[in-house]
C-alpha cells in the first residue's frame, strides 16, 4: 500500500483506534501486574513486558495475514470479531472466566512475565482486527503498532480516563470492530469476485450492517445481564456515617447531601460549594454529607481473565485515589462525612444510591456541556439530572 495514499492513512487511523479501544483492557492488566512493585521498577516492568508482547504480536499478525488468505477463514474471523465487539459492550462479570488469573507480582521478572503472557493471551482481538484492516501489508501493521503502542502503554491512564469520561468511545470502538468484520466477510477469497461483479453496494452495506449488529446485540445483552443482577457492587465504606444522620433524616431542611466526586476540578468546585452551603446552613452540624465515587466496570472480556478479588482491589485503589482530593478538602475544613465506593454505571449508581439512602439533594460538578452534547457523549451529570429521584444541583 502506497505511503501517500489516503487508504494507507485511513488504515493507520483504524489500527490506532482499535488499539486504543482494546488497549484499555491491557492497561488494566498492566496496572494490576505492577501495583505491588516499587515505583522505580514499574516503568522497567512495563517497558520490557510490553516490548516482548509487541514482538510476539507482530509475529502473530504476520501469520494471521497469510492464514486469512485461506478460503472461508476471513468469514470465520469476521464472526469471531463480531463476538469480540459484543463482549466489549458487556458489563463486568457477564462473561465467565476461562481459568486465567492475573495477580500483582512483587518482583520485576514476575511482573514482566505476567504482562507478557496476559498481553499475548488477550491479543487475539487485536490480531484479528488489525489483520483485517492491514489488507496483506505487514509494513502497515508494524507502522500502526509503532504509532499506537506508546499511546496505550505510556498513555494508559489517559485511555482509561477517556473511556470513563466518554463511554461513547467504547461504543464507537465496538462499532469499528463490526465495520471491519463486515469488510472481512465480503473480501474472503470465496465471495470477493462475486460481490464485486453482482453486489458492489455490499462494499458499504456489509461493514455498516456489522457495525449496527454489534451495537444492537451488545447493548441488548448488556441490558439483559444487568436486569438479572444488582447494578451496584459496594467496595466498602472508608469512613462510617456520622451520628447526626438519623436526626438529619427527620429534619425538614436540606440535610442529607450526596456528593459524587472524582479527581477533576469540576468535582473540587462541587465540594467547595457544599462547604459554602454548610456555612450558611441554620444547623451546620445536622448536614449529613455522603461522598461517593463510582468506578465503571471493565469489559466482560477483562473480567473473565482477572481474578474477582484482584479486580475489586483495582477498583478500590482507583476509587480511593479519585476520592483523595475531596476528602482532604473536607478534612481540612473539619467537616465529617461518610465515604462510599461503588462499581457500576455512574449515573445509574448515583441516582440509585440517592433514592435508596433518601438523600435530600445531589450536588455534583459538571463540565458545562449542553443537554444534546452531554447526552451524545455520555455525560454523567447529564444522566443524573435526567434520571435522579431527588433534586440535582450542578456546579460549573
Amino acid at each position: 500500500m502506497d505511503l501517500w495514499a489516503p487508504e494507507f492513512w485511513v488504515a493507520v487511523a483504524q489500527i490506532i483506534a482499535i488499539d486504543i479501544v482494546l488497549g484499555g483492557d491491557n492497561a488494566v492488566v498492566i496496572a494490576l501486574a505492577c501495583r505491588r512493585l516499587p515505583h522505580e521498577q514499574r516503568n522497567k516492568a512495563i517497558f520490557w513486558g510490553v516490548f516482548g508482547a509487541i514482538a510476539l504480536r507482530v509475529v502473530l499478525i504476520f501469520f494471521a495475514l497469510y492464514l486469512l488468505k485461506v478460503p472461508y477463514l476471513k468469514i470465520v474471523a469476521a464472526a469471531l470479531l463480531l463476538w469480540i465487539g459484543v463482549k466489549l459492550l458487556l458489563p463486568e462479570g457477564a462473561v465467565e472466566g476461562g481459568g486465567h488469573q492475573i495477580e500483582a507480582s512483587a518482583g520485576l521478572l514476575g511482573a514482566i512475565k505476567t504482562i507478557l503472557i496476559a498481553d499475548v493471551v488477550m491479543s487475539l482481538d487485536n490480531v484479528i482486527a488489525i489483520a483485517g484492516v492491514a489488507k496483506d501489508s505487514i509494513g502497515l501493521v508494524i507502522f500502526g503498532l509503532v504509532v499506537s503502542v506508546p499511546i496505550i502503554v505510556w498513555g494508559s491512564k489517559l485511555v482509561l480516563a477517556l473511556m470513563d469520561r466518554f463511554p461513547v468511545v467504547i461504543v464507537a470502538g465496538a462499532a469499528l470492530l463490526g465495520w471491519i468484520a463486515g469488510e472481512m466477510t465480503i473480501t474472503d477469497v470465496t465471495v470477493k469476485d462475486w460481490v464485486s461483479a453482482n453486489a458492489p453496494l455490499l462494499h458499504w452495506g456489509a461493514p455498516a450492517a456489522g457495525a449496527v449488529l454489534i451495537v444492537v446485540i451488545g447493548k441488548w445483552l448488556a441490558a439483559q445481564t444487568l436486569a438479572r443482577r444488582p447494578a451496584l457492587v459496594d467496595l466498602g465504606e472508608a469512613m462510617p456515617a456520622p451520628a447526626a444522620a438519623e436526626a438529619a433524616a427527620r429534619a425538614s431542611l436540606v440535610n442529607r447531601i450526596l456528593l459524587p466526586v472524582d479527581a477533576s476540578d469540576s468535582a473540587a468546585r462541587a465540594v467547595e460549594y457544599v462547604l459554602a452551603m454548610r456555612r450558611h446552613h441554620p444547623v451546620p452540624g445536622s448536614m449529613d454529607i455522603h461522598l461517593l465515587n463510582v468506578q465503571r466496570p471493565v469489559s466482560g472480556d477483562v473480567s473473565s481473565f482477572i481474578a474477582k478479588e484482584s479486580l475489586q482491589d483495582y477498583h478500590r485503589e482507583r476509587s480511593e485515589k479519585a476520592l483523595e482530593r475531596a476528602r482532604k478538602t473536607l478534612d481540612a475544613a473539619g467537616v465529617k462525612h461518610s465515604v462510599h465506593m461503588l462499581v457500576g454505571k455512574p449515573w445509574e449508581a448515583i441516582s440509585e444510591y440517592a433514592g435508596i439512602n433518601r438523600c435530600d439533594q445531589i450536588v455534583m460538578g459538571t463540565r458545562g456541556l449542553g443537554s444534546y452534547t452531554g447526552g451524545l457523549l455520555g455525560s454523567v451529570a447529564h444522566g443524573v439530572a435526567q434520571h435522579s429521584p431527588v433534586p440535582v444541583l450542578l456546579v460549573k
